[in-house]
């Protein structure tokens, strides 16, 4: 019985069934669903009629290609059948239900052969099918075979050295050359003391799903890569370390799921950023490996005072609005006084992210946030780096650090428009209100400062190269425009940055992107001289 089944299943006629059954398909013929009802549809509403001669059939005709296979299925085994109005339709997509109809007949008369052991099942004539059908169908076969073949050896060599079943290991080298040109003093420093410098940030992630629609990341980062000496947070490189040591430390630790279809939600363990959270509408953010080379350009300056550990949720309206919320903590870790999650600093995050099409996007964001700096702009614009750097604060007899604790609202909009598929313009605007909340011993006044930020973004995708990136960024860093404050005045000038920079691809893995930033009034005062930095990044991703 075995043999019989092998023997049935080697012969060409489910074969040719399927070819009949498909004739439209095989044929290259548009399938007409003209005249199909929805009872046509779905034979399951209608069942079709069984036929014992082609000649039933009034649209098949002795001229048509599958004839002789179709009266061979009919005349022979009785395993065909029509539409109760006597049609075939040969020309027709096949059905599901269509497919099962026919092939359940062809398997009730295979059994019912079997049972009467019907002699000559597997004749000669099946054979000559069989080996016409081989012959004809040599080169597709050899193709696919050669295929299955390569597949196979891939898949069994991917299995074979394969980092993790639910683990994809990747990483990152970025690699830069940055100089100071230009200038004599900013604010007391020597900008012309800067030397050429060399430095790399190192970072290699694990990207972990467990059910395919989740994200565990992971990622151990070491940076040597020191921003130079110019007397103000402007024009700092978004890629250098805060420190210039090359320990090996957990830089992002974080869980995305999906709560609902429409609803994402992200716990951040560490090192968590406003990027995590939302889309910050720029195309220049590469979060230092790519893109803008500026800490600036890279994102909206309100963006730097939500990070640490903390969490977010997205809610998707449809494909073109979405709202994110998000909380993040500096501290969270911290059970001493002023820190942890809810005492330390913090930045609490909502934005409403509208993108009509794939080349426009809009954001809506505010930002309240507790002891968090702009880590960009004038040194009046970061008040906690202000306090620290222009007084000699003493309350025990030994200098100390001053704790001016401030809060902040911070108001922001972002747009990106793409003009052309090789042409995207771009920008922000940020407004923060920054309030002094303590008065150190009644030693430092209470007051507000109002900060101002803006730029302009030109892009130019696939410039030269596939994959390349042409950018200029211009703009004002923020800038403090008033203040009740004593102790900090307002920026009476105006700096702006100029930055320019070309990604060009190499590779699929390697991206180089000279560039240069210039820096006019830096710390938005005209008595310093004016700052050109430029920068050759170098990035590896594997």
């Amino acid at each position: 019985m075995t043999k019989l089944w092998k023997s049935l299943l080697a012969s060409p006629v489910v074969l040719t069934m399927m070819l009949v059954m498909n004739a439209s398909v095989v044929a290259g013929e548009t399938p007409d669903n003209g005249n199909i009802n929805e009872t046509e549809k779905h034979p399951k509403d209608k069942l079709m009629a069984q036929v014992t001669s082609v000649s039933q059939l009034s649209d098949v005709q002795p001229t048509d290609w599958a004839f002789q296979a179709l009266q061979s299925l009919i005349e022979r085994y009785g395993c065909i059948a029509g539409y109760p109005n006597g049609t075939y339709r040969g020309n027709r997509a096949l059905t599901r239900y269509e497919f099962a109809a026919g092939l359940n007949a062809c398997l009730d008369r295979v059994n019912e052969l079997i049972a009467t052991a019907t002699a000559e099942l597997v004749n000669k004539q099946d054979l000559a099918t069989l080996q016409k059908l081989q012959e004809e169908f040599a080169a597709e076969l050899a193709t696919l075979r050669g295929r299955v073949d390569a597949l196979e050896a891939k898949a069994a060599e991917l299995e074979a050295n394969q980092f993790s079943t639910t683990t994809k290991l990747q990483g990152e080298v970025v690699a830069a050359i940055t100089d100071v040109f230009g200038g004599n003093t900013v604010n007391d420093v020597d900008v012309e003391d800067n030397n050429t410098t060399f430095g790399a940030r190192v970072r290699v992630e694990f990207v972990t799903s467990f059910t395919g629609n989740d994200t565990l990341f992971t990622r151990l980062q070491a940076n040597n890569i020191v921003n130079p000496e110019l007397g103000t947070p402007e024009g700092s490189l978004f890629f250098a370390g805060e420190d210039g040591n090359s320990d090996v430390l957990l830089d992002a630790l974080w869980y995305q799921f999906p709560l609902t279809k429409s609803t994402e939600v992200i716990a951040i363990a560490n090192a968590g950023a406003a990027d995590d959270l939302t889309d910050t509408i720029n195309i220049f953010d590469g979060d230092g490996s790519l893109g803008a080379l500026s800490t600036f350009g890279t994102r909206n300056a309100i963006y730097y005072q939500v990070e640490g550990a903390g969490l977010g949720i997205t809610q998707q309206f449809g494909d073109a609005v979405s709202v994110s919320l998000g909380y993040l903590g500096s501290s969270p870790n911290n059970p001493s006084l002023g820190n942890g999650v809810f005492n330390g600093p913090y930045g609490a995050l909502a934005q409403l992210t509208i993108k009509p099409s794939d080349r426009l996007s809009f954001g809506f964001t505010y930002i309240n946030a507790y002891n968090q700096e702009l880590n960009a702009g004038s040194t009046r614009a970061n008040p906690r780096s202000f306090f620290n750097s222009n007084f000699d604060f003493d309350l025990d007899g030994e200098s100390d650090e001053l704790n001016v604790p401030f809060s902040s609202n911070s108001y922001g909009f972002q747009a990106s428009i793409g003009l052309s598929e090789k042409f995207v313009i771009g920008g922000w605007v940020g407004y923060t209100n920054a309030r002094n909340l303590s008065t150190q011993g009644g030693r430092i006044d209470r007051g507000d400062l109002d900060i101002w930020t803006w730029a302009v973004t030109l892009g130019f995708p696939d410039l030269g190269k596939k994959g390349s990136l042409a950018g200029i960024v211009f703009g004002m860093e923020p800038k403090v425009t008033g203040s009740s404050i004593n102790e900090i005045s307002r920026d009476r000038d105006t700096s702006y940055h100029i930055e320019a920079f070309y990604q060009y691809q190499v590779t699929e893995n390697i991206a180089i992107t000279p560039g240069v930033i210039w820096l006019t009034a830096p710390d938005h005062n005209s008595n310093n001289d004016d700052v050109l930095i430029g920068a050759l990044r170098t990035t590896f991703s594997f």
